[in-house]
Formats: structure tokens, C-alpha cells, sequence
């Protein structure tokens, strides 16, 4: 598997917690809406809260915030990192 052909999906806090896991790599064949990413993530980790956790989450793609784009908008490409940051308590 290429590097240029898969995304790596980074969990942080209570995103690790629901999926017991620190990332994930996606095999890919091409760009992907952000939407598919964050749908493939969640199939990855059945009977877990992951889908609700990411649904809340403050998401980078590569070192770039999404912020309330649509994530059938945001393109993903090859070799991208995607972080999902729930939000923190505290200052």
C-alpha cells in the first residue's frame, strides 16, 4: 500500500477513548468527500459511540480547520491526515 494511497485519520481524547484506538489508516483510490472518510472511520468501529463523538468533534484536514463546512464539500485527498478533536473542558 502506497503512502499516496491511503488517509490517516487521527483521534484525539474522547475520540481515541470511543475508538479504542489512536488512528486508522483508509485505503483509497482517490479524493473523497470528508462525509466518506468520517463514514468509513465509523465502520471501522461498529457498536462503539464513535459516530455520535465524531459528530461533535472540531475536524483538521491536514493542518487546515474544516469549521462548519459540509463535509460532502471537503475533499480529502491521498496521503492526507484527518484529526477529529472532541472539545475540551477547561481553559
Amino acid at each position: 500500500m502506497s503512502e499516496n494511497q491511503v488517509v490517516h485519520v487521527h483521534y484525539w481524547a474522547g475520540a481515541k477513548h470511543a475508538a479504542g484506538t489512536g488512528s486508522d489508516t483508509l485505503e483509497v483510490s482517490g479524493p473523497l468527500p470528508l462525509s466518506d472518510v468520517v463514514r468509513r472511520a465509523v465502520a471501522l468501529h461498529p457498536g462503539t459511540d464513535l459516530e455520535r463523538v465524531l459528530g461533535i468533534c472540531s475536524v483538521l484536514v491536514g493542518e487546515e480547520p474544516v469549521g462548519t463546512r459540509d463535509p460532502d464539500a471537503v475533499v480529502v485527498r491521498p496521503g492526507s491526515v484527518v484529526e477529529f478533536l472532541p472539545p475540551f473542558a477547561g481553559g
